[in-house]
């Protein structure tokens, strides 16, 4: 989530300096571009990777400060969650063994950070999305204590002016209202940075956009959501709902997501999509910043156009502009956001070298992009692919094309071609773009993870399924092999863990009545389910009432076909959260002489807990 700003008031004064500082970046920016000020003859690469950190059970374990204290090291910084890292890895120039080299220091960091985790109990795994998160680990008592991130909180609720919504349909549905923006914290990804040159940047953005679909179809690693199936790469559509600051209105009005693909194509330059984005979002934070860029530019110096840099770091495109000083150098590059954490390191370093393959490889053909796909097409394949993964169908050049095959037959030649023109290490190349080419035979993270959970959850409650598949995903991931090479989970069923809450064993899957429902139609519903516990909501969806088979003799005393399940149910019921210690749980029942519990947030229930469960 960008800088941590300790010396900023956030007050209007600020603000106001902050404008001038903004306008003037962008016109140094052009000034560079326009005098070949940018670095343009060299092209590196560079990554950060973002982690999740578990703790003995594979659930988020909220000890980042503590970790990064005990590490010391600059390349490591927080993220908004306190359960999450990143690590930045060190830019490196695009030749020979560079894919080696950056494979060596990720490692080497991984490895640091996952000894200093273990000594505080916790351990260190990448994944798009940690299965195992809860709806508890989305509170604001898990947002990492540094002011940027709660200011950006603040203003982001502010504009919204109401909840943030997530609704995502997949196999499943995932629908709800939070209050904060730490949805946003379950989403961890593999950045990947490509230098670039100034007269180039264009051609090259674009070219980024149109195979954003078909890379991302074959990296998806992020299928699951608080226990729900959804999109192979959920990321997409939870990012950009959980930084939604745009207002629902009953006027139809074209607003732009803070998070997006973009809108078109672009042109002229890399400083005209930041004009862009400028115009279309407000200012989210602000620092005190001296001097000017364009005084710095009239004494000799290289401007960090931090008012610039700030800004963008504050608008999610996938394929993100960049610009930056390196050895003491202005450059250019774009930064690829979309590719997710994990499985493995060798997975990611392949996702690198497919997608550095390609941008350097890009045919003649597509230098100009609007003569030869229409920018919605290309849109549209990165939601497809986002939604699909490797089964993806996409409008390719005119033409309907599986994602299996136009990576094979069309990107996968490019790739090498590319890399080959940098002479990036032959041995690199076959290793690295040979995993892909075995994914896309054999499927990506995200189908592993599906396969394995509709299989765990044939054999048991949700969250034992989510954990042992956390626990599966950490022990392959300790392999190091690529996951086209996981086996399958067998034999999970006699696995031993330990449960503490009632959250861990409660139903889930609820049949529930309404207080005006006919008594009659409520005693079928149980005769023919078999279920001796129903509960009982209103039109807001409140629980109100508990009806039990040894409650349904009140009906023998009314009249069957008149009598409403409000009359017959139990209206002071006893819930628990979902929070609540199974063993108090169990006391409940023992006092109190019940057979089950139903479990509330708030007023709505959640799920239910009987003598069965226990």
């Amino acid at each position: 989530m960008g800088e941590h700003i300790a010396a900023s008031q956030f007050d209007e004064k600020e603000r106001k300096a902050f404008v001038r500082h903004l306008i003037d970046d962008i016109k140094a920016l052009e000034l560079m571009i326009q005098e070949g000020l940018i670095e343009n003859d060299v092209v590196r690469i560079g990554a950060e990777q973002e982690m999740c950190l578990i703790n003995q059970d594979y659930r988020p374990a909220p000890r980042s400060l503590e970790v990064i204290e005990a590490l010391n090291d600059p390349h490591f910084t927080t993220e908004l969650a306190s359960y999450n890292l990143e690590a930045n890895l060190d830019p490196i120039k695009l030749e020979k063994e560079c894919f080696h080299s950056v494979q060596q220091q990720l490692e080497g960091l991984l490895n640091k950070a996952n000894a200093k985790a273990s000594v505080l109990g916790a351990k260190i795994l990448l994944t798009g999305i940690l299965p195992t998160i809860s709806k508890d680990e989305l509170g604001m008592d898990f947002m990492t204590p540094i002011p940027r991130y709660y200011r950006i909180n603040d203003i982001l609720k502010a504009w919204r002016g109401d909840d943030f919504s997530v609704r995502i349909k997949g196999v499943d549905e995932l629908s709800l209202h939070h209050d904060s923006v730490l949805f946003e914290a379950c989403n961890t990804s593999f950045q990947l940075h490509l230098q670039i040159a100034p007269e180039d940047f264009i051609k090259s953005y674009n070219w980024a956009q149109a195979i954003s679909g078909p890379v991302l179809g074959v990296c998806c690693n992020s299928p699951l959501l608080l226990g729900r199936e959804l999109w192979r790469e959920t990321r997409i559509a939870l990012f950009q709902q959980s930084l939604d600051t745009r207002k629902w209105t009953k006027a139809v009005k074209e607003q732009v997501a803070r998070v997006g693909f973009g809108e078109h194509w672009q042109k002229d330059s890399a400083a005209e999509i930041f004009k862009q984005d400028i115009s279309t979002h407000r200012i989210l934070l602000t620092k005190p910043i001296e001097p000017y860029s364009t005084e710095l530019l009239k004494e000799g110096k290289v401007p960090k156009l931090e008012a610039l840099h700030l800004f963008n770091s504050t608008i999610y495109r996938w394929n993100r502009p960049c610009y930056g000083v390196g050895n003491g150098k202005p450059h250019l590059r774009i930064e690829n956001r979309y590719i997710p954490s994990g499985p493995t390191v060798i997975d990611e370093m392949a996702n690198f070298a497919f997608w550095v393959g390609l941008m350097a490889g890009r045919p003649q053909q597509f230098d100009d992009m609007p003569s030869i796909m229409d920018f919605r097409e290309a849109k549209l394949n990165f939601l497809r692919a986002a939604m699909n993964g490797r089964q993806a169908m996409f409008s390719w050049l005119g033409r309907a094309v599986t994602a299996k095959k136009l990576a094979k037959e069309e990107l996968l030649p490019i790739a090498y071609a590319g890399l080959r023109k940098f002479d990036i290490d032959e041995k690199d190349i076959s290793r690295l773009l040979g995993v892909i080419e075995a994914r896309i035979r054999n499927g990506t993270g995200a189908e592993w993870q599906i396969k394995n959970f509709r299989g765990l959850r044939n054999q048991m409650k949700l969250d034992s399924a989510i954990v042992q598949l956390t626990k599966a995903m950490h022990k392959n991931q300790e392999t190091q092999l690529p996951v086209h090479e996981w086996k399958p989970i067998e034999g999970m069923a006699q696995t031993k863990e330990t449960f503490h809450w009632v959250s861990q064993i409660m139903s889930t899957k609820l049949m529930k009545l309404y207080e005006d429902d006919y008594a009659n139609l409520a005693v079928a519903i149980m005769q023919w389910n078999n279920i001796h516990h129903l509960p009982v909501e209103n039109g807001k969806g409140e629980l109100v009432g508990l009806l039990t088979w040894s409650h349904i003799e009140k009906l023998e005393k009314l009249d069957k076909y008149e009598a409403k399940v409000s009359d017959i149910m139990i209206k002071e019921v006893i819930t628990v959260q979902p929070k609540t210690e199974i063993e108090t749980a169990k006391k409940l029942m023992k006092d109190h002489q019940i057979g089950c519990l139903p479990v509330c947030v708030e007023n709505h229930i959640v799920g239910i807990i009987s003598k069965v469960d226990l």
